[in-house]
């Protein structure tokens, strides 16, 4: 075969641009399906090309992809404004951060870098790299929130730790290291700066508790487990050598090979939590002791605690009435009468020694007196109620006995006494008639003491028709001035010493039982008189206050102590103290006068200092036509 020695140079042409050709469509296949995403953007801002990586990386078509904005793609308008801006500049991108929009809605990031394909200055596309870095950017985050949620957990525990209190320490055994943060060093009562070594820590422990305490941590330090070690125990604080109740716990940090390395943990200083608990446990005690039934109840009326006198006064065990309604412990007719104490507790209002009926487990009633009081939390608000509760029964009884046996003797010595102060009154006249000064003097004293016996055995039978309801009020209209003044007269006749002096009561008229008020005001005066054995001036006042008057009674005697003041008023009760003057009588005549004013809506209100004095007052309805002509 002739061998070819000249070819024609139109066939080397051919062969060339086929080469060429190849090349082309080599390089066209390796940017067509690159793994890195490729696209081109005119200068308008729309897509001219894209790698099918581009297309798959954001899960559009070719169709849906080229020839729409780039803008549609970018989550963030300012980012492909700037990026766009840039390269018209003919600047030259590398690593731009953008995220972009995938079909499925989901968001990827990416870096692009890219610059400007240019023909005679002018803008053809630009040439878009775009780097997936979804997964990098998402771990970043991660990364970050973990580490915010740490900074914020630190936060939270030093927030913790210094609103407790609550001090830090760290004990290696090897070499010897504790270290002791600001609050545990305060708790402990070191200084801050003070270097302070384990032997140094037990010395300041209780020494019946040191012992336990160091082979406590001496045995967690040796355990190999995740065990928290705690304990409670005493020391003598050093910097004020108080006593301190303190609460410490820790925790080993082992090796690998089970070795500890540290051993961390907290100290709290619990000596008023233990304080409170032993003043819970002596009141605990002492309600468990009682003879009172001692019962509370929260809001719902549902009952909390039942002590032994309860069980002992109702019949019912603990676990009988515990969660129950405390209704079940009150007659039916007296459902609202609880509900309306309670009210006046919640209000602040004083609920003390009130006599009522009880039901017990057998359905009888039983006679109580009871007091209630509220039951608050830190905050002051209002989570329950106590309630103290006596059984009466017995004592009523015996007052009853005795209020007969009173009302028996009073009625049966009554007729004689009555007998001699009749022939007393024959006496006297004969005395008188005969102007015999020494009998006359002897049966007037006479007089005297035989109507103190008549008032003292009419006080008696006026506390037994008190006690049996029996007490009748009159109320009348009547002037003031003269009931006043007979009063006055009466107490000077029976003092020389005293000076009695009317205030301002005339033009009064009053709406009262007459006979009631004036005995009132006899006790009162007899009292001043009585208490003030010196002598001295005794004032009666009379003050007008709106629709009442103010009557007083001042004396200059003896005046009265605190403690006796909240009693005088009880019955039988009497001011007993042998360093003290003591008048004669049973505790009976405020008693009486007490009771009257209640029936009058009125009461007696004290003023006293010891050596200078007292003033007893009490209000009193002025009559409508009194009421009517002044105003």
């Amino acid at each position: 075969m002739k061998k070819l020695t000249n070819i024609p140079r139109e066939f080397a042409h051919d062969e060339k641009i086929q080469a060429l050709q190849a090349r082309v469509d080599e390089l066209s296949d390796f940017i067509e399906n690159a793994s890195l995403p490729l696209h081109w953007v005119d200068k308008n801002g729309y897509i001219t090309w894209a790698n099918q990586a581009e297309l798959d990386a954001l899960g559009f078509t070719r169709e849906e992809y080229i020839g729409a904005s780039i803008t549609n793609f970018h989550v963030d308008q300012e980012v492909i404004s700037d990026i766009l801006t840039r390269l018209s500049n003919n600047e030259t991108l590398h690593n731009y951060p953008a995220r972009l929009k995938c079909k499925d809605g989901s968001i990827k990031h990416v870096l692009i870098s890219s610059n400007v394909a240019r023909k005679d200055g002018e803008f053809i596309h630009t040439r878009c790299f775009t780097r997936d870095v979804t997964e990098l950017v998402t771990e970043m985050e991660r990364k970050e929130s973990l580490l915010l949620e740490l900074k914020e957990s630190e936060t939270r525990m030093k927030m913790a730790i210094s609103s407790t209190n609550m001090g830090t320490w760290e004990y290696s055994p090897s070499p010897s290291y504790l270290y002791l943060s600001a609050e545990a060093s305060c708790i402990l009562g070191f200084r801050e700066d003070q270097t302070v070594d384990y032997a140094r820590f037990l010395r300041i422990v209780d020494s019946k508790e040191r012992t336990r305490v160091h082979r406590g941590l001496n045995a967690s330090v040796k355990a190999t487990g995740n065990e928290i070690y705690s304990t409670k125990f005493k020391i003598i604080r050093p910097s004020d050598h108080a006593e301190r109740w303190l609460h410490l716990q820790g925790k080993i940090i082992l090796t690998s090979n089970k070795k500890t390395i540290r051993f961390i943990g907290t100290v709290l200083d619990i000596t008023a939590a233990v304080l409170a608990e032993e003043k819970n446990s002596r009141l605990l005690a002492i309600i468990d002791s009682s003879n009172d039934a001692i019962i509370s109840f929260n809001l719902e009326g549902k009952i909390t605690s039942w002590n032994n006198a309860a069980e002992d006064i109702f019949g019912f065990q603990q676990h009988e009435v515990i969660g129950s309604t405390a209704h079940a412990l009150i007659p039916e007719k007296k459902h609202q009468e609880l509900s309306n104490l309670l009210t006046k507790v919640a209000r602040a209002e004083r609920v003390h020694q009130l006599e009522t009926r009880m039901l017990s487990k057998d359905l009888a009633e039983i006679e109580v007196a009871i007091t209630l009081s509220p039951i608050k939390d830190a905050t002051g608000n209002l989570i329950g109620f106590s309630e103290i509760i006596r059984d009466i029964t017995e004592k009523n009884h015996e007052e009853q006995r005795k209020n007969s046996f009173i009302a028996m003797v009073s009625h049966e010595i009554k007729t004689p006494i009555t007998a001699v102060a009749a022939y007393l009154q024959m006496l006297l006249q004969k005395a008188q008639k005969e102007q015999d000064t020494f009998y006359l003097n002897m049966l007037s004293r006479a007089d005297v003491k035989v109507k103190k016996m008549t008032a003292m055995v009419q006080d008696f039978l006026n506390v037994t028709r008190l006690e049996e309801g029996k007490l009748q009020i009159m109320k009348q209209e009547f002037e003031l001035a003269p009931l006043v003044k007979e009063i006055a007269e009466d107490g000077q006749f029976l003092s020389t010493l005293h000076i009695i002096n009317i205030v301002n009561c005339e033009d009064l008229k009053v709406y009262a039982d007459k006979e009631k008020l004036g005995y009132v005001l006899s006790n009162l005066l007899s009292n001043a008189i009585k208490y003030s054995p010196q002598g001295g001036y005794v004032f009666i006042k009379c003050e007008r206050l709106d629709e009442k008057v103010r009557i007083s009674i001042t004396d200059q005697g003896i005046g009265i102590k605190k403690s006796d003041q909240k009693r005088i008023f009880e019955r039988f009760y009497r001011v007993d103290d042998e360093n003290e003057y003591t008048a004669s009588g049973f505790g009976i005549g405020l008693y009486l006068a007490s009771e009257i004013l209640t029936y009058h809506n009125s009461e007696i209100h004290i003023h006293s200092k010891e050596g200078v004095g007292s003033t007893f007052f009490f209000d009193i309805e002025i009559s409508g036509k009194t009421l009517s002509q002044q105003g």
